[in-house]
């Protein structure tokens, strides 16, 4: 049929893009397209860089929690020659080869955990749980081992004991210091109660874990050392398990208690944080919601814009139409007009965004050094520090996000200008 033209043709896309173009005449078009691109642009960033930081944050988090905690830890209770229940495997030598055993599992390793008192000749004491592990599988924590800020030599660990940076800072201790580890649970007395122990060890290694709370209250001693200390001769308190697939680690609980035994119990590196994972989760689904609400109060700026481009061009409008130009092809040309402003924002703000996740800890670290330090405090968080981590999942939801409601927005001024009546717009010129 005569006067009928392939959708989204060239001379659509030639008519859109010189509509666009700024010209004195009509200044404001241009800026508005101008304010309705810098818009979307700068919403897409926000939408990029929040998402990248929340990952950031959630990946440190978890490597916080992971790094020098098992994925799981197996434990049990078992009855005494006096019937009182007791924690701890008598047969951990084997209940660890068991262990090893489950498919997936790529490192099981026996310890004793306790609690007891670190005082120093200064008079300095300090809360501590120590655990009791070979220096073999400490020296297999990653964490405990690889940080920028660890001092001493691990493998020195069978001659003293290993501190957190934070006791040791809080302590005024050095690697080399002397100090004494007190527990309640120490000999048995004639009167059947317990005495103090105390025993005096050398600080051999200050580690920085990369979780606060982990440096300020962990100390580690070798294994026969520990059962020695609290009382646990041949028994080790539970196994720390490490697996394959850490995110998948409920699928790993049903062999592990069966590995562990009659009595055997599992406990999850998210069953102990749970709740902080859930907190996350919900997070960042609220601050997604409200930064899509930020993309499309900056879409909207596009009606704006194209209204006004409407009105002014009501005569091409009218003359383009007794032309023969269709409904369809007017239609195109402003949702043309109106995809190219989403568009060009939306590849300007997730650039921007992308950048800005890349370049982060620089950009951080001079913001913070402007606002005279203090921007992330580590004693109030689970992590030294702010990270951001740029996920292609999170870049592709913001740019469709951004692409759907600028194309959507696009639409009703677009049909006002192809309803628009020839006769009418062609009236008073």
């Amino acid at each position: 049929m005569a006067g009928r033209t392939a959708p989204f043709s060239r001379f659509e896309w030639m008519i859109a893009w010189r509509y666009l173009r700024a010209r004195k005449a009509e200044g404001g078009v241009s800026v508005m397209t101008w304010i309705s691109v810098i818009g979307i642009t700068l919403s897409v960033f926000a939408l990029v860089a929040v998402m990248a930081v929340r990952a950031g944050f959630r990946e440190e988090f978890v490597n916080t929690l992971l790094g020098a905690n098992g994925h799981a830890t197996v434990y049990n209770w078992r009855a005494d020659d006096q019937g009182r229940r007791l924690r701890g495997f008598e047969d951990w030598q084997v209940a660890t080869e068991r262990l090893a055993a489950v498919p997936g599992v790529v490192r099981v390793a026996p310890l004793v955990r306790g609690q007891a008192m670190v005082t120093t000749a200064g008079n300095g004491s300090s809360g501590v749980q120590v655990y009791g592990m070979s220096v073999k599988d400490i020296e297999a924590i990653p964490s405990l081992t690889t940080g920028g800020d660890d001092f001493g030599e691990i493998t020195r660990l069978s001659e003293g004991i290993a501190l957190g940076s934070g006791i040791a800072r809080d302590l005024g201790l050095q690697v080399g210091d002397r100090l004494r580890l007190i527990s309640p649970d120490g000999p048995k007395t004639a009167m059947g109660g317990s005495s103090l122990r105390v025993m005096s060890y050398e600080l051999v290694y200050v580690f920085t874990s990369g979780s606060p709370e982990i440096d300020r209250t962990r100390a580690y001693l070798p294994m026969e050392e520990a059962q020695s200390f609290f009382n646990a001769e041949g028994i080790a308190d539970e196994f720390e398990v490490m697996v394959q697939s850490p995110e998948a680690i409920d699928s790993y609980v049903p062999q592990l208690q069966e590995a562990a035994g009659q009595n055997g119990m599992v406990w999850t590196w998210q069953q102990s944080a749970g709740n902080y994972l859930r907190a996350l989760t919900v997070e960042d689904n609220m601050m997604f919601i409200l930064m899509s609400i930020l993309v499309l109060i900056a879409s909207l700026n596009i009606i704006s814009g194209l209204v006004m481009l409407v009105k002014n061009k009501g005569r091409d409008i009218g003359i383009l139409r007794t032309m023969g130009l269709t409904e369809g092809s007017v239609l195109r040309i402003f949702f043309l007009c109106g995809a190219l402003t989403g568009v060009v924002g939306t590849i300007s703000g997730v650039i921007l965004g992308s950048l800005f996740a890349y370049y982060f800890t620089p950009i951080f670290d001079f913001i913070n050094m402007v606002a005279g330090g203090g921007l992330w405090d580590s004693s109030v968080r689970p992590i030294y520090q702010l990270s951001a981590k740029l996920q292609l999942t999170d870049v592709i939801t913001a740019t469709l996000l951004s692409l759907v409601l600028s194309f959507v927005v696009t639409i009703f001024p677009a049909r006002r200008a192809a309803r628009m009546n020839p006769v009418e717009a062609l009236r008073y010129e």
